[in-house]
């Protein structure tokens, strides 16, 4: 008789765990938490990787900048030393630098040249002083011997041109005027400079028949200054009107007075100066 074999039993492949089985083994772990080199190996390439944790670098500080000294306490554009408006008492200014000093004016150098002598020799008392400023010889004459000098000068010494006739004003002198003639000397190529000292109220001769550039530069002297120019033809005013009271180079003339006194009359309105 034939005995039949039992099949063995189909192995189940989702069996649960037996007591006895062994745990399923896990990759080890360091003690930073991190996985093998080799399980970083198996991610895909161009996955991103978790960078090390580093520690803090302590950046290097900076020295303590030292402090800027305070400005002085002075009020802008007031004069050095001057303090500042309300500041406290006792604050710091600085002091006020010394002045520089003031240079002289050259001193006129006395001059005997030729052509000083060739002057004295002519009209001898006639030249009261004579002396040299800036390499011009300048001549002092008397008032009454102007126009014969005048005469002399153009004709003989040859300075045929009058550039210019002026006056100063020294109002503390007794001769309160210098008239002043400033020459020159084409065919020479030469300056020369007469003076002629006049008090207030004396008349000084014209010399507009010598120098034909005289009769208006006379006119201005005498609109500016009060000159009174003998013998000219024409003398009156020639800058302002002729109802304008005084004479404004004057060192003692009050402009502003003057001014606001002659629109009140002539304008009928104030000058607002």
């Amino acid at each position: 008789m034939r005995r039949e074999e039992t099949p063995p039993p189909a192995v189940c492949r989702n069996r649960g765990k037996m007591p006895n089985d062994p745990e399923d083994k896990q990759p080890p772990v360091n003690a930073q938490g991190e996985k093998p080199a080799n399980e970083q190996a198996d991610k895909p390439t161009g996955a991103p990787v978790a960078p090390a944790v580093q520690p803090p670098v302590a950046k290097p500080v900076a020295p303590p900048t030292p402090p800027k000294p305070a400005a002085p306490a002075t009020a802008p554009g007031a004069p050095v030393g001057a303090a500042m408006p309300g500041a406290p008492a006792g604050a710091a200014t600085l002091p006020k630098p010394p002045a520089p000093p003031k240079e002289a004016p050259p001193k006129p150098e006395p001059v005997d040249n030729p052509l000083v002598q060739r002057f004295k020799k002519r009209f001898g008392a006639g030249i009261l002083e004579a002396w040299q400023d800036r390499k011009q010889a300048i001549l002092v004459v008397d008032r009454a011997h102007l126009v014969e000098i005048a005469r002399f000068t153009r004709d003989d010494e040859q300075f045929n041109f009058l550039a210019d006739l002026t006056a100063v004003d020294w109002p503390k002198r007794e001769k309160r005027f210098d008239v002043v003639l400033n020459l020159y000397s084409f065919p020479k190529n030469e300056r020369l400079r007469l003076k002629v000292w006049a008090a207030d109220g004396e008349p000084v001769p014209t010399v507009s028949h010598v120098w034909p550039t005289a009769n208006w530069l006379e006119r201005e002297a005498y609109d500016m200054f009060g000159i009174v120019f003998e013998g000219h033809p024409n003398l009156t005013r020639i800058l302002l009107p002729d109802g304008w009271q005084g004479f404004p180079l004057r060192k003692d003339y009050d402009i502003l007075t003057q001014d606001t006194a002659w629109i009140r009359e002539n304008l009928g309105i104030e000058s607002g100066q």
